[in-house]
């Protein structure tokens, strides 16, 4: 078993509008964008990062916005939420505000004891607040106090039909089986970051499977120290049978990628080295940051790139 996982460092989906998502996740959600940048495969399509002050592993989304989009299918082979924390007794202030920006199929709930808000973004993607008690300092947009603003990450919620290998994989990740609720089992990474938990629910055989588009997570990220806690994570990923990319330098982090056996893509990412290494703090996410290899195409990604609207 596995002991370099400490959690979640990000996820990341798909969007059908870089205006649209950029002004849920800043304006609504009260997420800080951390980074403006593209797809290192698709340059002509943003790369944006939301998250705390300074993008701390385990609080960051993130999205590949492809200018319209059709919706992606819920279904089985995917993370269908996406959940964050937030303080205890603020969700039905949650509520209020959401309610007052008309998000759909808003919603309260209660899972493993903990209240949550449940609702879907600009392009149907599912999401949470889960009240839970969280000592991460939050960043505080406007209009959000820091007695309601988000912490970063509480979850994810996996949907497969690959009865038990997904809670297979994640024990040997690290995770142990903490509860079970109706087909949702909770899995956590004692001793992991804040971000420390995967609900996993069991479908039918007989489920739809998912269609990656927008509103879809394209896939989910866990995070290590550095890159040798990577490269130990890849090696005996490798030795266990898993066909695992080689490391990729996403300036960011680095990162390994490999596929679940309920269809859903794992990343393994560094904490290492942060939002910061080509931009103050103060001044996280207001420039375009290009990767090298697309540092020539500046000009006409200026020109074609939406407008974020900030």
């Amino acid at each position: 078993m596995l002991s370099q996982i400490k959690g979640l460092h990000h996820v990341t989906s798909l969007a059908s509008s870089a205006s649209e998502n950029n002004a849920f996740f800043t304006g609504v959600l009260g997420l800080r964008r951390v980074k403006k940048t593209v797809n290192f495969d698709a340059p002509d399509v943003y790369h944006l990062y939301y998250g705390d002050e300074v993008g701390s592993p385990g609080t960051v989304m993130t999205y590949f916005p492809f200018p319209g989009a059709a919706p992606g299918r819920r279904g089985a082979g995917e993370v269908g939420r996406t959940s964050f924390a937030i303080p205890t007794g603020s969700a039905d202030a949650w509520v209020e505000r959401l309610g007052r920006f008309e998000v759909g199929n808003l919603a309260k709930d209660s899972r493993f004891g903990q209240t949550r808000v449940l609702f879907n973004g600009p392009d149907g993607d599912g999401f949470a607040l889960v009240e839970t008690e969280d000592d991460r300092a939050p960043w505080l947009a406007d209009g959000l106090s820091e007695e309601m603003a988000i912490r970063g990450f509480h979850s994810a919620d996996m949907t497969i039909t690959d009865d038990g290998a997904t809670a297979e994989l994640l024990g040997f990740m690290g995770y142990d089986k903490l509860d079970t609720e109706g087909d949702t089992t909770r899995f956590i990474v004692p001793g992991g970051n804040a971000a420390n938990a995967i609900d996993v629910t069991q479908a039918p055989r007989s489920s739809t499977r998912a269609t990656q588009s927008a509103g879809s997570v394209h896939h989910i990220a866990f995070a290590v120290d550095n890159r040798a806690r990577q490269l130990e994570v890849r090696e005996a990923l490798l030795d266990t049978g898993y066909q695992v990319t080689p490391v990729i330098d996403r300036d960011y982090f680095w990162a390994i990628y490999f596929r679940t056996p309920g269809g859903i893509l794992f990343e393994v990412a560094t904490n290492e080295p942060g939002f910061d290494r080509d931009e103050d703090t103060a001044h996280l996410g207001q420039a375009l940051k290009l990767p090298s290899q697309h540092e020539h195409l500046r000009a006409r990604l200026e020109r074609q790139l939406e407008p974020l609207g900030d």
